[in-house]
C-alpha cells in the first residue's frame, strides 16, 4: 500500500524539511489539501505553496481541490508542478468536460466525493480516471475520526473498478492511522492519505512512517474493525 502524507498538519516553518523527512522515510506521494472556505469551511493554501512543495521533492504531488469552480485553477496547479489533480463531483456539474480539461493539460485525473454522496455519481466516470478518492471523514478539517461506513464504500468502489478492469488507484482520505489502516487496506485501497499519523508532536516523521508500515505487515488476515 502507498502512503500519501498530507502536508495539512506539517510545521509550515519547516515545510521543505518535513517533506524531505517523509521522502527519506519512504512515503510514495505528497498530498496537497486545497481548501477555499466555500466548499469547505476551512482555508489552506494555493498554487504558490504547492510549487514550493513540488520543488522540495521528487515524489508525485497530488492536489485535492476542495474548492468551488476548480476548473478556474487547473492550469495554475499544473504549472506549480502537480502531477495529479483530484476534484469533487459535488463541485463539477459537467464532470465529463472537467475530466477532458484535465486530460488536455495533461495531468493524472482523480475524482472524489463526500461521505454521503451516492457512489452512483461516479460510476460512469470510472473508466475515464486514474484515481478514485473515498473520503472517510467530512472534508475540511484534519484529525477527524474515521467514519466506519466508509469501509463499505471502499469495498464497493474496489468491486466497481475490478468489474471494468480499471487500473485506477483507489485512495482513502480521513482518519487513517495505526488502528484503521488494516481495515482500509483490506477493503481494497491502494493508497492512504495520512496526516496527523505522520506529522505529529509525539513521534518523528521517520518513526511514524515506520509504525504505519509495521502495522500493515502485522494486519490480520481479516480485519475485525467495525464496518457498520
Amino acid at each position: 500500500m502507498k502512503l500519501a502524507p498530507s502536508i495539512y498538519t506539517v510545521d509550515f516553518a519547516r515545510l521543505g524539511e518535513q517533506i524531505k523527512e517523509a521522502e527519506r522515510a519512504g512515503v510514495d506521494v505528497i498530498h496537497l489539501d486545497i481548501m477555499d472556505g466555500n466548499f469547505v469551511p476551512n482555508i489552506t493554501f494555493g498554487p504558490m505553496v504547492c510549487a514550493a512543495v513540488c520543488r522540495s521533492t521528487s515524489l508525485l504531488c497530488e492536489a485535492h481541490l476542495m474548492i468551488e469552480g476548480p476548473e478556474r485553477y487547473f492550469r495554475d496547479y499544473k504549472d506549480a508542478g502537480v502531477s495529479r489533480i483530484i476534484v469533487h463531483v459535488e463541485t463539477c456539474p459537467h464532470l465529463y468536460s472537467t475530466i477532458q480539461q484535465l486530460r488536455q493539460l495533461p495531468v493524472e485525473v482523480g475524482i472524489t466525493l463526500n461521505p454521503l454522496t451516492s457512489l452512483d455519481t461516479i460510476k460512469e466516470a470510472l473508466p475515464l480516471v486514474d484515481l478514485v478518492l473515498i473520503m472517510s471523514v467530512e472534508p475540511g478539517y484534519g484529525g477527524q475520526k474515521y467514519i466506519p461506513a466508509a469501509t463499505r464504500r471502499i469495498a464497493a468502489v474496489r468491486r466497481m473498478l475490478d468489474e471494468i478492469g480499471s487500473k485506477a488507484e483507489l485512495e482513502v482520505d480521513g482518519g487513517v492511522n495505526l488502528n484503521t489502516i488494516c481495515t482500509v487496506r483490506d477493503a481494497g485501497a491502494s493508497i492512504v492519505v495520512v496526516g496527523s499519523a505522520v506529522y505529529n508532536d509525539t513521534y518523528s516523521v521517520a518513526d511514524s512512517v515506520a509504525m504505519l508500515r509495521a502495522s500493515l505487515q502485522q494486519c490480520p488476515a481479516d480485519s475485525d474493525e467495525d464496518t457498520e
